[in-house]
């Protein structure tokens, strides 16, 4: 019985001393790396968007996406995105273009929030209209996909809205 008493005071000994012992603390995020990653992200969805290619812009996501837009319902899903995003760009002939740029960027673990800009600009690049966005990413196999996203104009699309 002492035999016993004995292992039992010394596995708890070890618990106790156990849970005094340091915690490595996470390694701090390379900000500046995630911040390129991510604007390489945003370059390359204005670059589908110029070239009318919907799968390209289509790759920012995941396939349990979620998309916030304005004026409309969410979009939900990979495949429904892709969808509006055809849509959407078969119907524009104006040849304006997108330029986002990444504001403010919050990471931590395997997700990032991005709030960014976006800027529409004309053939002649002069800005037709701007506002802000703001994406939600998880790292997935690797790499960041977004999986909400919400965006607003800083200005009413009508007068009067």
């Amino acid at each position: 019985m002492k035999n016993q008493f004995k292992l039992l005071m010394g596995m708890f000994a070890l618990l106790i001393a156990s849970c005094n012992a340091p915690v490595e603390a996470p390694k701090p995020m390379d900000m500046d790396k995630l911040k390129l990653e991510i604007q390489k992200m945003e370059d390359a969805y204005a670059a589908g968007e110029k070239n009318k290619n919907a799968e390209a812009v289509a790759a920012y996501y995941s396939q349990d996406a979620v998309s916030y837009n304005r004026n409309e319902e969410p979009t939900i899903g990979l495949a429904t995105i892709k969808e509006r995003i055809a849509q959407r760009l078969a119907k524009d002939t104006s040849g304006n273009y997108n330029i986002y740029k990444i504001v403010d960027l919050f990471a931590e673990g395997n997700t990032a929030v991005e709030i960014g800009s976006w800027t529409v600009l004309n053939p002649a690049g002069a800005q037709v209209k701007n506002g802000y966005y703001m994406s939600y990413f998880q790292k997935r196999e690797g790499k960041y996909l977004c999986v909400r996203d919400m965006n607003v104009s800083s200005k009413p699309e009508k007068e009067g809205m």
